[in-house]
């Protein structure tokens, strides 16, 4: 079986880095623990690994966050991976930092890269990867905490739960979204 991982985030060095870009923390993750080194494709960054018999094809879109749906789009058809094979990994505000919570579907959430997927493949039925971001900010400056950087403190959570994700992705692949949500969510 193959699957569409698929990690959000913005391209570019000011972005690097930021809570927004936890999509493609977690696939880097993924990707450094398995020896694998990401190529420059169309519409995004594209890596290839294999967990037991699943093909896990990797994914950090260069269309920019508000854009994200146009390379799930050309990626899926280009590999022929169906919707449910699809998973996407995300940043969430609304949960604690480090906290872990997949879904095989849902609203958008207010965020812009997840409607846009939802827009392009006409449906909110696709898994996804909520990675929290914590939610420490004053009212109205909900832009820039998403766009900085997390604190020393927090690097160290974040690189543990980035594994545990990493984990979680590979047991959406091997046992389906209700294992891995049994298992990983709240992580």
């Amino acid at each position: 079986m193959k699957y569409l991982i698929t990690g959000l985030g913005n391209i570019g060095y000011e972005y690097d880095g930021t809570r927004h870009n936890i999509g493609f923390r977690v696939l880097d993750a993924l990707a450094k623990a398995s020896n694998i080194v990401f190529e420059d494709k169309r519409y995004g960054f594209v890596a290839r690994m294999r967990v037991k018999n699943a093909e896990l094809v990797l994914l950090k879109p260069s269309t920019f966050m508000n854009l994200s749906g146009n390379a799930v789009r050309y990626w899926m058809q280009q590999e022929k991976v169906p919707l449910e094979n699809l998973l996407v990994v995300v940043d969430d505000l609304s949960l604690p930092l480090g906290t872990i919570r997949m879904k095989p579907g849902g609203s958008a959430g207010g965020h812009n890269g997840l409607r846009h997927i939802a827009q392009v493949l006409g449906t909110e039925g696709y898994n996804r990867l909520r990675f929290g971001i914590g939610n420490d900010f004053p009212r109205g400056a909900q832009v820039d905490f998403v766009l900085s950087t997390f604190t020393p403190e927090e690097e160290k959570l974040v690189d543990e739960k980035a594994l545990v994700a990493c984990e979680a992705i590979k047991a959406f692949a091997l046992s389906g979204i209700q294992f891995a949500m049994c298992n990983y969510n709240g992580k």
